[in-house]
């Protein structure tokens, strides 16, 4: 017999089924219930239904961290309830604020911010503080700026403008002070333009904080660059513009330079003394030099006091002064640029999408193939702590990645496993089920001319011609003994008689063995293309 073997022709597979193949795995339980429970969460992360969640997962993250040591580059000088007590000044005079200013001058500190407005004169001395301002370029005075409801507060007269900056923050809703506005023009739609600097829509203003931070990085031999993509940067610290859809925001006003506030601790960030301290001569000169100084109030009288994510962690004091704010923006621009301490960052909408269908994903393996109740408890359990740590290692290096749209996706698609399985199990479950995974199988139907061109293309092989030259033979040689079978019964001898009786079973032997010719034939082309030919039995 000669050597049969499958030719190129019969070799050319087909690649529509292995694709099938691939994409008829998209029907099964785990990634079915990944796939429908992740676009669920990315759908309502993308309109903002997450948000609060998020951000008060982002509030008890902050307040778990490590607390440092206070910054000792700041100091806060505070206005105190006791001050005003002893003084009985409120609020404090010209006079004793320009005595407060010479005395932190006299200890050569690298800049002073005056978080006090001074547009108007407070009591007496009023030309003695506005000499002090304009002769010293250490002083850096605060303004308001206007807003369409609010003309804003100019600073003190005659101060330069390259000293003069805003102290206006970017308040959460619900009153949570989270970011830190860096870089503003005031708005041109407000009640009164162009009546001082800080309602002067031309103007671009720093923050007091910036200021101050600049002020002291002058003196390292840092000054602020711009990007090509206009951002930030000091020395090789980039300080990342804010966007309306990091983290867990959605959709935020983001006008301005804004910086996720990274805030040092909830108390005893900053060293702080009181101004009745000062003037009495108990801060030594060294707690002063070199130093960033921050005079501000800090009585509740001054309605100076912001929420911030540490309010929802303490019991009294639930509120943070706006100097002490400033203070921890000034540490945090310091620290990042001197300390290579983390800003806080977050991942791309792309990044944040993968994140969240990944857990959705292993949440719903986990449930396909852990089925007994207590090890799924386990289990389960193991992986949303898992989550969770994940998280907060990246937030300890001011990574803001999702932790509730993760931990949502994995628990929805985990019961969404369960109850698809139970559904299969069901006889309506299981005529659904079929239905759609020959609907996402993309089961298309091949052309018959294809097919046929197929089949001709096995058929006029050299292989199949040995296979038909075989078969006739074959039946070449059954036709006599067909004869003789058709001719009068004799008596034969009983040899005789057994043999001519097997002939048909002989036939049919033959017949068999070209059919499983022709089946060999056909069923080595399948293999190799998986295209079915008719059966020529």
């Amino acid at each position: 017999m000669a050597n049969l073997r499958p030719t190129k022709a019969q070799k050319r597979p087909l690649r529509t089924q292995p694709s099938l193949n691939w994409v008829g795995r998209l029907g099964s339980p785990p990634v079915l219930s990944a796939i429908a429970t992740g676009a669920i969460v990315l759908g309502l992360k993308a309109v903002g239904a997450l948000q609060g969640l998020e951000l008060g997962v982002y509030d008890q993250m902050m307040r778990l961290r490590p607390t440092p040591n206070p910054d000792a580059r700041v100091l806060v000088v505070g206005i105190t309830e006791a001050d005003v007590q002893a003084r009985q000044e409120w609020p404090i005079q010209d006079s004793t604020m320009a005595e407060v200013l010479e005395v932190l001058l006299a200890s050569e500190p690298r800049a002073i911010g005056l978080d006090i407005f001074r547009d108007i004169a407070i009591g007496d001395g009023q030309a003695t503080l506005l000499s002090t301002i304009q002769r010293s370029d250490l002083i850096v005075p605060v303004c308001k700026m206007s807003s369409p409801n609010h003309p804003g507060v100019p600073p003190p007269t005659g101060t330069p403008a390259d000293r003069v900056s805003f102290s206006d923050f970017v308040v959460d809703a619900g009153g949570i002070l989270r970011r830190n506005l860096l870089i503003a023009a005031p708005p041109a739609d407000s009640q009164a333009v162009n009546t001082h600097l800080c309602n002067t829509p031309d103007a671009q203003l720093l923050s007091l904080s910036l200021q101050l931070a600049l002020r002291y990085l002058a003196q390292e031999g840092i000054n602020p660059t711009f990007t090509e993509q206009q951002e930030l940067q000091l020395g090789t610290t980039v300080l990342p513009r804010l966007q309306s859809n990091i983290g867990g925001y959605h959709n935020i006003e983001a006008s301005g330079y804004q910086l996720l506030l990274n805030y040092r601790a909830a108390q005893a960030a900053i060293p702080q003394v009181s101004l009745g301290e000062v003037l009495a001569g108990q801060v030594r000169p060294e707690q002063i030099r070199d130093r960033v100084v921050l005079i501000g109030a800090i009585t509740p009288a001054a309605k100076d006091e912001f929420y911030t994510p540490f309010s929802g962690g303490l019991q009294d004091s639930q509120k943070m002064s706006g100097v002490v704010v400033h203070a921890q923006s000034v540490s945090q621009i310091l620290s990042a640029v001197l300390d290579d301490r983390p800003l806080l960052w977050s991942w791309s909408s792309l990044g944040e999408a993968g994140w969240i269908m990944a857990w959705g994903l292993g949440g719903a393996l986990f449930a396909w193939y852990i089925r007994r109740p207590l090890p799924y408890t386990i289990g389960a359990a193991m992986l949303l702590g898992g989550l969770y740590g994940v998280c907060y290692l990246f937030f300890l290096q001011g990574g803001w990645i999702p932790l509730l749209p993760a931990g949502l996706a994995l628990a929805l698609a985990s019961v969404g496993v369960l109850l698809l399985d139970r559904f299969n199990k069901s006889d309506y479950g299981q005529a659904v089920y079929q239905q759609m995974k020959t609907l996402l199988r993309l089961e298309i139907d091949i052309d018959q001319t294809k097919v046929n061109e197929q089949v001709a293309e096995i058929t006029n092989t050299d292989y199949f011609s040995e296979l038909q030259a075989q078969a006739k033979a074959l039946r070449e040689k059954q036709q006599p003994s067909q004869s003789a079978s058709n001719a009068p019964a004799k008596l034969q001898p009983p040899s005789e008689s057994l043999s001519t009786s097997s002939e048909p079973q002989a036939s049919e032997d033959v017949d068999d063995y070209v059919n499983n010719l022709k089946r060999k034939a056909r069923d080595i082309k399948v293999s190799e293309g998986d295209v079915e030919t008719p059966d020529e039995s």
